[in-house]
């Protein structure tokens, strides 16, 4: 599984001119699932995402998480995470889940995260627009293949 992290003021996602997720200061998730992700790899993901201390503390420096400063996920689908480029320039998408196995655990993850703190998401195989405002900015990439 990986997941594209970034910390954020505010982020919005649209589907045809409606808003479906909409946070305020957290962290702005795209996430992807590969073939042969299990169970261990979407807690893997998910513990790292709420753990990751990229939030100030009073002296300024990142020691504080999403949890420890009250923020919120807003959490993308996002299978071209698993684009590959490496022969050609049109992505092959072949490591990607297939969809119909990738939105249930997306909904899995999104339903163990929403058990711990304010969660908000997209709208799985649609065209999206994600507006955000990366506060730092800040940008983490996480991959469970390579924990």
């Amino acid at each position: 599984m990986r997941a594209v992290v970034q910390r954020v003021d505010e982020a919005e996602v649209t589907v045809a001119g409606e808003t479906t997720g909409k946070i305020g200061r957290g962290l702005l998730v795209y996430l992807g699932a590969g073939k042969g992700d299990t169970d261990a790899d979407r807690a893997y993901v998910l513990s790292k995402i709420l753990g990751l201390r990229i939030f100030d503390n009073e002296e300024g420096k990142m020691d504080r998480s999403v949890i420890d400063v009250g923020g919120a996920l807003l959490v993308v689908s996002q299978f071209t995470l698993y684009g590959d480029v490496r022969r050609g320039r049109r992505p092959s998408f072949d490591d990607a889940m297939p969809p119909e196995d990738a939105e249930r655990v997306y909904d899995a993850f999104v339903a163990e995260a929403r058990a711990q703190l304010e969660v908000a998401t997209g709208r799985f195989r649609a065209h999206m627009l994600v507006r955000s405002v990366n506060a730092g900015p800040v940008t983490i990439w996480l991959d469970s293949a390579k924990g």
